[in-house]
């Protein structure tokens, strides 16, 4: 039988969620990003640290993400709009877990890609139409994979990414939001 390597240390992953299951505490964890206004719509929005494991933690390095609008909307385009990210988060986050799945049940991924398209109606955001949301309408994903696996494989493989998605459970559940000034 050929080994499997889609790059996923599954083996770590089951221990970890076998250590986790007697120690709940060390579970939670709190992600943390930081923004900072530059000009116009643009900012710029760093993470470095985070708690998890009953600690703090630090990613290798920081991460800065620019964000803004694009020019058609009178900004600069520095940067992807904040809610792009969302489709950034969503589709990153289902594309490591086709991947983990993958590894955990012998396949061998060739190739895999994702496209997100979100519909947006911006006339809430601007204020045009009161009745009109702010967020997405719709998100649309679809796979592209080349894997040694039939199409039902395929297609669980991708079911149970998106049953274990953090992103996708916040896209597609109310999440307690807090807003406050300091």
């Amino acid at each position: 039988m050929a080994t499997i390597d889609n790059g996923v240390n599954v083996q770590a992953l089951l221990e970890a969620r076998e250590a986790l299951k007697g120690a709940p505490e060390a579970a939670q964890f709190t992600w943390r990003a930081s923004s900072k206004w530059q000009k116009g719509a643009h900012s710029t929005t760093s993470i470095e640290k985070f708690f998890g494991l009953g600690q703090e933690q630090t990613h290798k390095s920081e991460s800065v993400f620019a964000a803004d609008h694009p020019e058609i909307f009178a900004a600069e385009d520095n940067g992807i709009t904040p809610i792009e990210y969302l489709l950034v988060g969503l589709s990153s986050c289902l594309t490591a877990g086709v991947a983990s799945v993958a590894q955990n049940r012998g396949i061998q991924l060739r190739s895999v890609e994702s496209t997100v398209e979100g519909g947006h109606d911006i006339r809430g955001i601007l204020g045009a139409d009161s009745d009109v949301r702010n967020g997405f309408n719709d998100i649309k994903v679809t796979f592209k994979i080349d894997a040694d696996a039939s199409a039902e494989e395929i297609e669980a493989l991708v079911a149970q990414s998106q049953k274990r998605s953090a992103v996708y459970d916040a896209l597609t559940n109310p999440t307690s939001v807090t807003v406050e000034v300091a």
